[in-house]
């Protein structure tokens, strides 16, 4: 019956807008991109610097991929940690969140304050996770960042103390409420026992990840520091990507902070943004079925030309895992996560796959270039990450959760600083098309 309403009928061409009015006309920066591909400059930052190319004379001249952190490399950040062989996601989450590296004094109290809040509420497990169970696990850490806000007596207060008491609360709760989540849905919808672990105290993110999530608790060293690595990576990148940008438009309305990062959850999901992982694990799989030595680089090559003609996987043209909204010739994120991922899957039997990316990666600007097709792409950290979190046994449908667990801390970031800095409601222009009509009663209506 709905059938034949034009609301469901014609939805396309009841919300098409012709694309005249974005270019020609207007001038439209669609996307708030510039014609260039370029972010159209919407605020000032102090937490982290993505550095992709440069700007000379008018022209984007591509550049080597440069990620900081308040001004520390990325590259720093993690090497460090492995060097001294300790877990670095937690100190990285201080450095976002306060500004600089913490003390020896300050980072122990940090720790104790996340592990103060790792429990939930009573009852919150069985009333808010299990009931109802849900198949997609960042609707599910959506849904309880807002019910948690029930939870909070103070949640409307915005004093500098509740706010950092609520990302704090949230940095630690996040982990444990996505595993939670995960086997909720596997029980439910698929038939997989459910056990619910409790986490242990002093245990890192990485660490309390790995434990909760396996039926026995196990975990080595090398698995939890390597977790540890993608924590970092995906700590943070700019106040422009989508999730971020949508909890700083939040937070400038003045909302609450558990209604603004539920909504930087729900940017985080789509597949144009941290969905992306899975994109890239799901091609990995359709070239596997495909070509019948994966390490041999012509047919590698040859079922990728099909791929960017749009005669294979799904025709869209795209190889996942390749090119960046701001990286040109190289994603510090991607180089870091390749460097530590090879020592991790060497000898294991995800090392083909490794090796499958690596071609993908060597491969992909020459196969774009012989299709006309712009030369200055590289690797995104989405072309390993997949890979990573299959050789420590994370399920994909965990993949996306994660990156919200670390992102958190960047988030919280962002919030702080539009709410000391940003003063002013974000409220970009739209331009009106179309002709005035004038309005005709029910009974002439045809």
């Amino acid at each position: 019956m709905k059938d034949s309403l034009p609301l469901y009928r014609d939805f396309s061409s009841i919300h098409a807008v012709d694309p005249e009015y974005y270019s020609a006309k207007y001038d439209v920066k669609r996307g708030l991109r510039n014609a260039d591909g370029t972010g159209v400059l919407a605020g000032v930052t102090n937490i982290s610097n993505v550095h992709g190319y440069v700007v000379s004379e008018g022209d984007k001249v591509p550049d080597r991929g440069r990620l900081s952190y308040r001004g520390y490399s990325i590259n720093d950040l993690v090497d460090h940690a492995v060097q001294e062989n300790r877990f670095g996601f937690e100190e990285t989450a201080y450095l976002l969140m306060a500004g600089s590296l913490p003390t020896a004094e300050e980072f122990a109290q940090f720790k104790a304050l996340i592990d103060e809040q790792r429990d939930l509420p009573d009852g919150f497990t069985a009333n808010y996770i299990m009931k109802p169970p849900t198949r997609d696990v960042m609707n599910c850490l959506a849904r309880s960042v807002l019910q948690l806000y029930a939870f909070d007596p103070n949640a409307e207060d915005r004093s500098a103390e509740h706010e950092i008491d609520t990302s704090i609360a949230l940095l630690s709760r996040l982990p444990r409420i996505m595993v939670l989540a995960y086997h909720v849905m596997r029980d439910k919808f698929y038939g997989d026992s459910m056990f619910i672990h409790h986490f242990v105290e002093g245990q890192s993110t990485a660490e309390t990840i790995l434990s909760m999530l396996r039926p026995d608790r196990s975990f080595t060293d090398a698995e939890a520091k390597m977790l540890d690595i993608m924590l970092m990576l995906h700590a943070e990148h700019g106040g422009g990507n989508n999730s971020t940008f949508t909890c700083r438009a939040l937070t400038s309305a003045d909302t609450d902070p558990y209604s603004a990062y539920a909504g930087a959850i729900g940017s985080l999901k789509g597949a144009r943004h941290g969905g992306a992982n899975n994109r890239t694990l799901m091609m990995t799989d359709d070239i596997k079925a495909h070509v019948a030595d994966i390490t041999d680089e012509g047919q590698v090559a040859d079922y990728l030309r099909k791929i960017v003609k749009k005669e294979a996987y799904d025709r869209t043209g795209l190889i996942y895992g390749m090119g960046h909204a701001v990286y040109t010739l190289s994603d510090p994120r991607a180089e870091l996560c390749h460097k530590y991922a090879e020592k991790l899957v060497a000898g294991t039997d995800f090392e083909p796959e490794f090796r499958l990316l690596e071609i993908i990666e060597r491969l992909t600007p020459e196969l774009l270039a012989e299709a006309g097709k712009s030369k200055d792409i590289c690797a995104n950290v989405d072309l390993y990450s997949g890979c990573v979190y299959s050789a420590l046994g994370i399920p994909r449908e965990m993949l996306t959760p994660i990156f919200a667990c670390a992102r958190m801390a960047g988030w919280s970031a962002h919030r702080f600083e539009e709410i000391v800095s940003g003063k002013r409601i974000m409220r970009p222009a739209y331009k009106k098309t179309g002709c005035p009509r004038e309005y005709v009663a029910m009974a002439d209506r045809s």
